[in-house]
């Protein structure tokens, strides 16, 4: 009498390890795909900070130059400064008048 597998034979199963097996796959599987989408963020966000710091760098180097511009409010300063030394002159042309008897 052998006895093997044949069309007429049935497999039993505890149905609680077989859920429990089931839930253990499934929780394996969303688990590393969580951690893999975390490290995918993590390597975006280190690449976001590395370009940030290249522009930074950049920046760093050719602002005090003069290489990437002025501000709005030093271009305000400098009109505001050139008016008052304009100013100045007139001031210093007038006291050489009062000062030396009104004819140059």
């Amino acid at each position: 009498m052998s006895e093997g597998i044949s069309e007429n034979s049935s497999l039993k199963t505890n149905t609680g390890f077989a859920l429990k097996l089931i839930g253990g796959v499934v929780f394996c599987v969303y688990s590393g795909a969580m951690i893999f989408a975390r490290i995918n963020t993590l390597e975006m966000e280190i690449l976001r900070l590395q370009h940030e710091v290249e522009l930074n760098s950049e920046f760093r180097i050719k602002w005090p130059r003069g290489e990437l511009g002025a501000l709005p409010d030093d271009a305000e300063q400098n009109m505001r400064l050139a008016f008052l030394e304009k100013q100045a002159g007139k001031h210093d042309q007038l006291l050489e008048k009062l000062r030396y008897g009104g004819s140059e």
